[in-house]
């Protein structure tokens, strides 16, 4: 009968020696996210960011100057410029506005082009697309709010899209449902350059407290008031203050064009400019994470939208 030999010894396996994973080098880079206006980029933006960095309302022209969120994915720092949507300005606001959106497109490693699927292919995208085709730099296209059409019309939108401007990547989104955007992030992520972030990596935005304040009051406005009111106001942060138990008092200046708009901005025994008031505060407190005393007071300043202060202040330059 065969016997199995006698060990000697222990049983021992060969393992090999523990090694520390590769460091991968860095990367980032900065995505100019850019489209008509309403085309849903600042709602992108918060999606991707998984914060709320930017203001959003139903109404166009949202977005008044580039703010930067900063998103790290798969080892790399995305630094999402959304731009103010591209239209034919008429004031010197609005061509300050469409300058910084142009400018966020220049300075990118990518621009991500976002395009409303239920509008299509609109006057104001074939202008953008126009400009865009000039440009050197790599294009991607988005096309937005893909849960609200028939799917049959992506492809066909997509193709003609893509027969006017070179378009390295397509995706079909969802920015207020939060679909496809894991595809987005990850492949901005893998195609960023290598570099040092250029921002920590716990930082979510360069938007600064004074001005994310006067932007989540300007953010009220546009979602209680109508008509001429919304694109005819701006919000100044005078003065912000630091209270020994921790809280801040923020004194913001709101300034519209006529003395109507005033009138209905304040509303009957100053309701509506109460409540402007107690839902700004509410989200400050929330994105703070402390408490907020805010004061509101509003001023009619015919003409603020051709003023170069009034401009400089919302950290726009001024195209004259």
């Amino acid at each position: 009968m065969n016997e199995f030999p006698k060990s000697e010894g222990p049983a021992t396996e060969s393992v090999a020696p523990d090694r520390p994973a590769p460091v991968l080098p860095p990367r980032c880079g900065l995505v100019a996210v850019v489209g008509a206006p309403n085309a849903g980029k600042s709602t992108l933006v918060n999606a991707l960011a998984g914060s709320k960095v930017s203001i959003v309302s139903p109404k166009p022209q949202t977005t008044r100057f580039r703010i930067r969120a900063v998103v790290m994915h798969a080892g790399a720092q995305l630094i999402l410029v959304d731009t103010p949507g591209i239209f034919a300005p008429r004031r010197r606001l609005d061509r300050a506005m469409v300058a910084a959106a142009w400018g966020g497109a220049q300075d990118a490693d990518r621009t991500l082009l976002i395009v409303d699927a239920r509008a299509g292919l609109t006057d104001a995208v074939r202008a953008i697309i126009e400009r865009l085709a000039k440009s050197p730099r790599p294009i991607w296209l988005a096309l937005n709010k893909v849960d609200l059409i028939d799917p049959t019309r992506l492809l066909p939108l997509a193709q003609e899209l893509n027969a006017l401007v070179p378009v390295e990547e397509t995706f079909m989104i969802s920015a207020e449902k939060k679909r496809g955007l894991d595809k987005v992030l990850d492949r901005l992520a893998a195609d960023m350059p290598l570099g040092p972030f250029l921002f920590p990596e716990d930082e979510l935005s360069d938007v600064p407290n004074r001005m994310l304040v006067a932007e989540i009051v300007r953010e009220q406005i546009l979602r209680q008031t109508h008509e001429e009111v919304p694109h005819h106001a701006t919000v100044e942060t005078e003065s912000w203050t630091e209270k020994k138990d921790g809280s801040v008092r923020v004194d913001c200046t709101i300034y519209v064009g006529r003395a109507t708009q005033k009138a209905i901005l304040i509303g009957d025994g100053g309701a509506r400019i109460k409540e402007i008031g107690q839902k700004a505060r509410k989200e400050l407190e929330a994105l703070l994470e402390r408490r907020v005393h805010l004061f509101l007071n509003v001023k009619d300043r015919p003409g603020w939208d051709e003023e170069r202060g009034r401009i400089r202040a919302l950290g726009l330059e001024d195209e004259g």
